[in-house]
């Protein structure tokens, strides 16, 4: 006898398993997820919202590299482990970019970094400002492996950084979608009657406005920021999730263990939650996938326009709002490299919600 278990959940794993595509993105999309979880242990910028910022080094190409002086700063970090993980490290020190240095008379004397074939500064510093007079840890070769930004900032950092708002807006705005979604669908496809005319109409209203006008009406309401883009996004996506639900629950409350249960006295509170709703999560899956990349690429069209997240928070949409003009200025990658995130990451939840689909497909 076969050991291999033939519940309908195995059965769709198995399927899904099959499915090339919806296996290479879920693997990306675990991959991201982490990135961005560890983005500041990973970034070579570790400071909050990897804005650590050198002017004269602005808009360097990809491997760009050059000498980092770092001058202590005396004000103690108390900071954790947990708090630089989740927000940065909150760090005083002040980096200098230089061409050359040398030591005389326990001086450290060094020449600023200039672009452009110019010539930077000559400058000094004392060497009691380093621990034991020790220089020597606090010079080093850095390099940009993205190049830098128009702000001289770590491309590669900020494209970390800014993946933690992507995955954010995704969860909680489906989150959000869910809960109201799921709640309006149920009742109004349980009940019917005027309870769903009323709920439908509200329905139609919401899904008549266009999406991103109600997005930018609702985050200018409560005024601009990051949680505001999350509950505006959210608020906007539950009408399709409640449309789904609604004709669902229209279809199964006919089925037989629905009327089983009313007449084993169970309320309706019981049937929706415990009988209903667990048999038509399929396309609630579906389309959730659907939604979180739905919520991407809205909170990356409000950044870009200025209005989601506000600097210097990292955020995909505002770097490519930052630098679409370098598009014909020479330096493209400015803004390709976080427009091909979000289309990796938007691709790959859609991707996704298609190999969900077909696995949860009981016909196939």
């Amino acid at each position: 006898m076969s050991n291999t278990s033939d519940s309908l959940s195995q059965l769709a794993l198995r399927k899904f398993k099959k499915n090339f595509w919806g296996v290479l993105s879920f693997c990306l999309i675990v991959i991201i997820g982490l990135l961005s979880l560890f983005a500041y242990v990973i970034a070579p910028d570790h400071s909050q919202n990897a804005n650590q910022m050198h002017l004269s080094i602005h808009s360097q190409r990809p491997g760009f590299e050059v000498q980092m002086l770092s001058i202590p700063s005396e004000i103690e970090n108390n900071q954790n482990f947990a708090s630089k993980l989740l927000f940065g490290t909150k760090s005083s020190d002040t980096e200098i970019p230089i061409s050359k240095y040398k030591i005389e008379n326990n001086t450290l004397l060094y020449t600023e970094y200039a672009s452009d074939g110019l010539v930077g500064a000559d400058k000094s510093i004392n060497l009691n400002v380093f621990p034991n007079d020790n220089y020597k840890p606090y010079i080093q070769n850095k390099t940009f492996l993205f190049g830098t930004d128009k702000y001289g900032r770590d491309l590669l950092s900020r494209v970390l950084v800014g993946s933690r708002i992507s995955f954010s807006i995704g969860f909680i705005a489906v989150f959000i979608s869910l809960v109201i979604g799921i709640f309006f669908g149920s009742i109004a496809g349980y009940y019917g009657g005027k309870i769903d005319a009323f709920i439908m109409w509200i329905i139609n209203v919401t899904w008549s406005i266009p999406t991103l006008l109600l997005v930018i009406a609702i985050t200018l309401a409560l005024d601009k920021g990051f949680w505001q883009v999350f509950i505006a996004v959210g608020l906007t996506m539950w009408v399709e999730v409640a449309r789904v639900v609604r004709g669902q629950i229209i279809s199964a409350k006919e089925m037989q263990y629905v009327t089983a249960a009313k007449a084993m006295g169970f309320n309706d509170y019981r049937i929706i939650t415990k009988h209903i709703l667990p048999n038509i999560m399929a396309p609630i899956i579906v389309i959730s996938a659907a939604n979180f990349a739905a919520a991407i690429l809205i909170e990356s069209g409000l950044s870009f326009l200025g209005i989601g997240a506000q600097p210097p928070m990292a955020s995909w949409g505002a770097m490519i709002k930052d630098h679409y003009n370098y598009i014909i200025l020479g330096k493209p990658y400015l803004a390709l490299i976080p427009g091909i995130c979000i289309m990796v990451l938007v691709m790959s939840f859609m991707l996704i919600g298609n190999a969900l689909r077909d696995a949860l497909d009981v016909k196939s």
